[in-house]
């Protein structure tokens, strides 16, 4: 039996604007609160982490990620509502990708 095999991403005029691995990056922000901890996570450097966020935000209606700069408690970063809605869009949007590949996977005759 043969699969239909891809990846599903969006784009803007700017090109790449979320796909799996910015989607987990956000999702590893949310859960961490910080650019530097999910960016070791994910064994990526901070700088690509900030770029792959700073790409995201300026493509963005609003941004879908804030930093806060350190103070008595720290600094921090937050996942905005704008990012929450990315990612179930973006999630939702992969699962029915799979499922179409599954589907037309099923429909292969050779």
């Amino acid at each position: 039996m043969y699969k239909i095999k891809g990846s599903v991403w969006i784009e803007g005029d700017r090109g790449a604007f979320i796909g799996t691995g910015r989607v987990m990056l956000l999702e590893k922000i949310k859960e961490l609160g910080s650019i530097t901890v999910a960016a070791k996570s994910m064994k990526m450097s901070y700088r690509h982490a900030w770029e792959l966020i700073d790409s995201m935000n300026k493509q963005a209606k609003s941004p879908l990620v804030e930093a806060t700069s350190g103070g008595v408690g720290g600094g921090g970063t937050k996942i905005t509502k704008e990012g929450e809605k990315a990612i179930i869009l973006f999630r939702d949007l992969q699962k029915r990708f799979h499922k179409f590949n599954e589907e037309e996977s099923k429909r292969i005759k050779l």
